[in-house]
């Protein structure tokens, strides 16, 4: 038996056989050519084919995995009209007298290259789907087949890594388990795992290669262990965790459409956390109430460019219709710090998780932050959307943004434009200054929403990006509870709600802690909707003098 470690991206034992899927990288070669203007030629067309491929394929993912994760394909096709992708080649071309193959694969390889030395992970991920894209033009250029992926039997998918468009080829009622070598928790393999609910380990610690295929493994997902030809001993104890699995997950899927109601009568709202429009059908999947944190910011870090207000309202619009009348809170752009686009130009600062980032951007690039509002509020006219602004410490920030609110209703309003006129506004608390005046803050706000990973970083001067720091990070610090004790107060004493978005908000330790402050809403990942919807009907809230000096 070998025994191999890798990093969990979603939990549950998978048994059965390896199917090793080798890449195959096209060969390209770097040709002098006379006739420049032929290659360019060549491109545009090769270009236009892979967008028709990728169009043929968006329609064929739609119905086998979900209009949600099909959603890539139209990413891939956006980035094949990127401008600055095509002119790179053009320009490879031109500059150097070269064949389009060239080209395409020296583009392909700055443009993944760029994306990999990104600080944030989720940035860093695009790499492969850049080099996707880059594939399929070499393919076609060289008259290669791209062809599908076809599985005879149910497997554990075993590879280096898998690219986005041979991730969603592939027949998802015969995939038991990804293992991949790279990726990362936000690679389109990894969002597939949590959207199928399949065990799934990435960063393995050593290679698999085609001696694997056909060999009979055990993924165990809870631990990101891998047993290679299992012995009698291990299978009989994974079977026993997969059985004991089987059973918990029949359990909560008995929970789906059930009200999340505590034992003694208090309704308590459970929504989930998106970072981008593809997690929808995990959203519908696991019956959330709706959605508490859409991170609008990928639609700045996705793009080289600033997004339209066509594009942004475009994908708005497509997240209200898809929760079909449950409430949706889109967080406003929060970029700086630890996420970055290289077109903002934002400076290098010392401290940037104290700098340059989110509200403040939008207040001092008020036509990026007034283009966002405008395709949020007509996005509010098909379906129930509520805006929320981060990084807020001053009554001050909030009275501009209600001004600059104020402007864009006005406008859209002398255009003719359709929008919900009482949309709800809201406000991250995430600094202990909005948390320590969170009474003057619910005078002009409809709800408060609680970041819990930077108000524990705040208010405990720890560097969460720091893993030197990880032993004195503390996010159950009673500073963190009193803190959601004051602000769920205030809220509630001018008639306000207030939720938790923030990991704390999916720590069943600490549920019936929340309840007792009087929390209205908690949203998570949603993989832990049922398992917390679970934890709310098994509670019972307390009296309303729990002592809240009691660590907890």
């Amino acid at each position: 038996m070998l025994v191999i470690k890798g990093k969990s991206v979603f939990g549950g034992i998978a048994i059965g056989k390896i199917s090793y899927l080798k890449k195959t990288k096209e060969t390209v070669k770097r040709t002098r050519v006379t006739d420049t203007g032929k290659e360019l030629e060549r491109f545009e067309t090769a270009r236009q084919i892979a967008i028709e491929q990728l169009e043929d394929l968006y329609q064929k993912a739609v119905i086998k995995v979900g209009e949600a994760n099909a959603m890539v394909m139209q990413v891939h096709q956006m980035m094949l009209d990127d401008l600055d992708y095509v002119e790179s080649v053009n320009n490879i071309i031109t500059a150097q007298s070269v064949n389009a193959e060239y080209a395409v694969g020296v583009t392909g390889d700055n443009f993944a290259q760029m994306f990999s030395s990104m600080e944030d992970e989720y940035m860093r991920e695009r790499s492969a789907d850049v080099l996707d894209i880059s594939d399929r033009l070499i393919k076609i250029l060289n008259n290669t087949e791209h062809r599908e992926q076809f599985l005879e039997e149910s497997v554990i998918i075993a590879a280096d890594d898998l690219a986005p468009s041979e991730t969603i080829q592939l027949e998802k009622d015969k995939v038991l388990s990804f293992l991949t070598k790279y990726g990362s928790v936000n690679s389109h393999t990894a969002i597939l795992a949590r959207t199928m609910n399949i065990p799934a380990v990435i960063g393995l610690q050593e290679d698999l290669n085609e001696n694997f295929d056909g060999k009979l493994a055990i993924v165990d997902g809870f631990t990101g262990t891998v047993y290679i030809e299992p012995d009698e001993r291990t299978m009989k104890d994974m079977l026993d965790k997969k059985r004991q699995d089987d059973e918990k997950k029949e359990l909560l899927l008995t929970l789906k459409g059930k009200e999340n109601v505590t034992l003694d009568g208090k309704t308590i709202h459970i929504y989930a956390n998106i970072g981008n429009s593809s997690d929808i059908g995990a959203v519908l999947k696991n019956d959330a109430g709706g959605i508490g944190l859409f991170r609008s910011e990928f639609l700045y870090l996705e793009k080289s460019d600033y997004p339209t207000e066509e594009e942004q309202f475009s994908i708005y619009k497509y997240v209200a219709e898809s929760l079909a009348g449950k409430k949706v809170i889109i967080r406003t752009l929060d970029i700086g710090a630890d996420k970055q686009a290289a077109y903002f130009n934002l400076p290098k600062e010392e401290n940037p998780a104290l700098g340059y980032r989110a509200i403040r951007i939008c207040l001092t690039r008020k036509d990026i932050f007034k283009t966002q509002l405008r395709a949020l509020y007509r996005a509010s006219a098909f379906g129930n959307i509520s805006i929320m602004f981060p990084m807020i410490t001053s009554l001050g920030e909030v009275i501009e943004i209600k001004e600059v609110v104020a402007e864009v209703k006005e406008e859209l309003k002398k255009e003719g434009i359709p929008y919900n006129e009482n949309l709800e506004l809201g406000i991250m608390l995430e600094t202990p200054a909005a948390v320590l005046i969170s009474d003057i803050l619910a005078k002009e706000v409809d709800f408060f929403s609680v970041g819990t990973n930077d108000l524990t970083q705040y208010t405990t001067a720890i560097d969460r990006q720091n893993p030197k720091l990880d032993k004195f990070y503390d996010p159950h610090h009673l500073s963190i509870l009193r803190m959601l004790k004051f602000a769920a107060d205030n809220a509630h004493k001018y008639g306000k709600w207030i939720g938790i978005c923030g990991e704390l908000a999916g720590d069943l330790t600490l549920t019936e802690a929340f309840l007792n402050m009087g929390i209205d809403e908690l949203s998570v990942s949603p993989a832990l909707i049922l398992p917390l919807r679970k934890k709310v009907r098994e509670s019972r809230i307390k009296a309303a003098d729990t002592d809240w000096n009691l660590p907890v």
